[in-house]
């Protein structure tokens, strides 16, 4: 019988496969327009949903009274993910991931003005480590700059806003109904694409595209599992596994090979998230000792 801890590394490591194994189809699928293969991101990704609503939910499961806010978070989970899926096609998947790692950083700097968090030391510390990071792996220059390095970075920005609107649902909101309403947006937007032209794609391709969903799916629930069971600090560290795959994987599909560069801004934006994932812990163990104490 496993632990929760164990449960937790176990959930963690399945959500890293996951995310990664749809990384790679993205990548692949570049034959296809980039709304076609956010159909199937969001409509294979909404069929698991339906396993975890409760059963007297059934009936209502879409009621909520933070509609304004759930628009707010799906719309900037759209903008982060069709950036994602612009520099998955565009970049070497090494460099992609090591840029998205970047997401919390931003997560910090948004907390100041939507949450009115103070920020100490240690993590604006973090921040500088953070960026300078990036700035190794993208290398910006007038003469030598890839405008698809801009896209992680939307990417982290969208998603740092997730963080800080799922922060504020999850208050009220259960998580199958934050994600669900996200694949769903995800589908609709895909519809608007139409008219620009959508290839029929084989048996195997349809298979492949299926996957995107499915995996992206599952991968968000597993996540969810993960820190349900685990503490973040115990569990976050997995993420990085992400890296790993993706040098693996870009090496052995498509040849390519990670820079000097790209891993050391990697590791320097990885050291960024960690000092700040610790504050994090550190500063809700104090919160948590002044209420007993109290």
């Amino acid at each position: 019988m496993l632990s929760k801890n164990q449960l937790g590394f176990l959930f963690m490591f399945m959500s890293v496969c996951a995310f990664s194994i749809m990384d790679i189809i993205v990548k692949w699928s570049v034959d296809y327009p980039i709304g076609q293969v956010l159909f199937f991101r969001g409509f294979f990704g909404i069929i698991f949903y339906f396993f975890v609503i409760p059963k007297e939910r059934l009936h209502n499961f879409y009621l909520t009274k933070r509609a304004g806010l759930h628009f707010l978070r799906c719309l900037s989970g759209l903008i982060a993910l069709v950036a994602i899926f612009i520099a998955l096609r565009s970049l070497p998947l090494a460099t992609v991931v090591s840029i998205s790692f970047a997401a919390p950083i931003f997560t910090t700097i948004f907390s100041i003005f939507l949450l009115h968090e103070k920020v100490g030391l240690f993590r604006w510390l973090a921040v500088i480590i953070g960026f300078f990071g990036i700035l190794v792996i993208t290398e910006p220059g007038i003469s030598s700059l890839n405008v698809y390095y801009i896209f992680p970075i939307i990417f982290c920005l969208g998603l740092s806003y997730v963080a800080i609107a799922i922060r504020q649902l999850s208050t009220t909101e259960p998580v199958w109904l934050i994600s669900f309403y996200f694949s769903l947006s995800i589908t609709f937007l895909s519809f608007l694409t139409i008219p620009q032209g959508w290839i029929m794609p084989d048996l195997k391709d349809f298979i492949f595209l299926s996957m995107i969903g499915i995996f992206g799916g599952v991968a968000n629930l597993w996540l969810s599992q993960s820190y349900k069971y685990s503490e973040v600090s115990l569990v976050t560290p997995l993420k990085y596994l992400a890296l790993v795959f993706a040098i693996f994987f870009g090496y052995f599909i498509w040849n390519e090979v990670p820079t000097i560069k790209t891993l050391f801004g990697a590791a320097l934006v990885i050291v960024s998230t960690m000092i700040i994932f610790k504050r994090e812990i550190y500063k809700k163990n104090i919160v948590t000792s002044k209420t007993i104490n109290d």
